[in-house]
């Protein structure tokens, strides 16, 4: 089917960039693990650097036009018709970043901020054309996945730190990580995209330890023996090898956010993929054994 049929057209959405961006700011402020499913005007604002009294109006028209439901005191939450147009500029947003890392060579950073600048511009037909060309990516180069059409949601991410020794999940970077960490996550191997597996969990907040999963006969050291990226996940059951150990404090740890690592050839983006987390437990590696964890 024409993904063009099946999702919002932005160009004919009438939205202003504005608007645009904070249906993404409410999305990923109300998405976050343990929230109650509201934002504060005022956490917009920040996150957008707006004025309040500026992202109050912004607010306003969105829910206007039905999609957001501000209540005072509590905050903003989307409607159905609000949370496919978040999506759909997510979507949007990561195939631009897609190919300005995999055509352009841009740094996943780099994307992450040159997007905005004319991604808004962007036809809906030249969007469905790049997803094509680009052999129809599932994630963004920073590891998180492209909504599907249509969708009005996408799976919780949990951090790095919640996951327990055996545990086995892909890696995700947000673009607001620190240039310093993020280099410093290059240098252990542990970068977007990439599977890794924790062999151990210190008490007390303490460290995590972990290991970069690599299929049998590559090395850990990049393509074409390297990790496998995220657009050809390992798969649960594949015959894998392990990394050196990686020591990882949990401040670092818990900005660094993960999914599951694929369970079948299905997307990413797929229904299955967003209520339900494989996990490999210690002694099941290569084995194929599937240990299921419901989200909540």
């Amino acid at each position: 089917m024409d993904a063009s049929a099946t999702k919002p057209d932005l160009s004919k959405a009438e939205l202003t960039r504005s608007e645009r961006d904070t249906l993404k700011a409410i999305w990923r402020l109300t998405s976050a693990p343990g929230h109650d499913g509201t934002a504060r005007t005022g956490d917009l604002a920040s996150s957008l650097q707006l004025s309040p009294g500026t992202m109050t109006a912004t607010v306003k028209r969105l829910a206007d036009r039905g999609l957001a439901i501000h209540t005072p005191y509590r905050g903003v939450e989307l409607t159905g018709d609000g949370r496919r147009l978040a999506m759909a500029v997510i979507r949007r947003h990561r195939i631009v970043e897609r190919f300005l890392a995999d055509m352009l060579g841009y740094g996943w950073s780099e994307a992450d901020s040159l997007a905005p600048s004319f991604e808004h511009q962007l036809p809906q037909e030249v969007e469905d054309r790049l997803w094509v060309a680009l052999d129809r990516p599932a994630t963004c180069p920073h590891g998180f996945p492209i909504p599907g059409a249509g969708t009005e949601g996408l799976p919780v991410m949990q951090s790095l730190y919640e996951l327990e020794p055996g545990d086995r999940a892909v890696v995700a970077l947000p673009g607001s990580t620190d240039a310093a960490i993020a280099r410093f996550l290059d240098d252990l191997g542990v970068r977007p995209g990439v599977e890794v597996r924790v062999t151990e969990k210190h008490p007390f907040d303490g460290p995590l330890v972990v290991s970069v999963v690599t299929l049998e006969g590559q090395r850990p050291d990049g393509a074409p023996s390297g990790p496998v990226p995220s657009g050809d996940p390992i798969t649960l059951g594949d015959p894998v090898t392990l990394g050196d150990p990686v020591t990882l404090g949990d401040k670092v740890a818990r900005q660094i956010l993960v999914r599951p690592p694929a369970a079948s050839s299905t997307d990413a983006t797929s229904d299955t993929d967003s209520t339900t987390a494989w996990r490999i437990r210690e002694g099941d590696a290569g084995s194929g054994t599937r240990k299921e964890h419901r989200d909540t």
